[in-house]
């Protein structure tokens, strides 16, 4: 079995990096209220070694989240830039100019097409799915949509996930996301665009952002990605030859340890092994 080991600091293997891309729902918020001492340590990070671009799989676009760091009390100076999932599906929106989309998902996450061409239509006018999450995240689960997608299905209709998530934490709640869905689109036989982690764009994206903020191009090898999804964080750091620092006390907390603050390292690397994934070392949460 492979080894981990936990880190009690961010500064214990901070040397080795130029530069981060972290991941937020699970690691900077637990989607009520932020964890401090992790703005604390992305911020030491940036004032000593580099900058950090927030990658996440938030359905909207980054500045939609900055809005939100900025609620919870994020300082500003815990983070260079936000690149999400959110971003990349406008993108593709504007691509496809005013081609009629069905959205699948709640009436805040319009801002995804804001001030673009798309047309937003009912499902028989559709010629795509965007899907951003459930309507109301707080009660509905797949099977509430059972009927939609097998009548998009029908109509052999393409979907666009803007959020690759399957559930993120709401405070001790778990709530589902639009991966799921998505999920449930491919099971019977839909097609299925998915934008952010762990997917090899986004990642291309964020480090050339990051060489932006940098001035200089950055080797994958000297960028460190902190995430506590192992299908996402762990998994698209693997794909793009990032190393990936994993925090345990998110969404598989209860997989590591008998509490979200006392992890196993045995039964972390069991975890990892178990879904053929690597990480250089494990916090059960981001702190310096």
């Amino acid at each position: 079995m492979t080894t981990i080991t936990e880190i009690a600091s961010l500064g214990d293997i901070a040397a080795g990096y130029d530069a981060i891309l972290c991941d937020v729902w699970g690691v900077v918020h637990d989607g009520r209220s932020a964890f401090p001492a992790a703005a604390a340590a992305l911020a030491r990070f940036r004032a000593e070694r580099g900058p950090v671009l927030l990658l996440s799989n938030a359905p909207r676009p980054g500045e939609s989240v900055i809005e939100m760091l900025d609620q919870m009390a994020v300082p500003r100076d815990a983070y260079d830039g936000v690149l999400t999932s959110g971003d990349a599906a406008r993108a593709e929106m504007a691509r496809r100019g005013a081609a009629p989309f069905l959205h699948v998902g709640p009436p805040r996450d319009r801002v995804v097409w804001a001030g673009l061409p798309a047309v937003e239509t009912k499902l028989d006018e559709a010629a795509v799915l965007l899907c951003t999450g459930f309507a109301d995240d707080e009660r509905e689960g797949p099977d509430d949509y059972r009927d939609l997608l097998a009548a998009a299905r029908t109509r052999e209709l393409p979907m666009l996930c803007a959020n690759p998530d399957i559930k993120v934490h709401r405070g001790a709640r778990l709530i589902w996301c639009a991966g799921a869905l998505a999920a449930a689109y491919e099971a019977i036989g839909g097609q299925v665009t998915y934008f952010g982690k762990p997917h090899p764009p986004i990642y291309a994206q964020a480090l050339a952002r990051l060489g932006a903020l940098a001035g200089r191009p950055l080797d994958a090898t000297r960028v460190l990605a902190v995430g506590d999804g192992m299908h996402t964080d762990i998994l698209g750091a693997n794909r793009t030859g990032i190393d990936a620092l994993l925090i345990s006390s998110g969404i598989h907390a209860e997989r590591f340890g008998p509490a979200p603050d006392a992890p196993e390292a045995r039964r972390v690397a069991a975890e990892l092994d178990g879904e053929d994934l690597f990480a250089v070392a494990f916090q059960p949460r981001l702190k310096w």
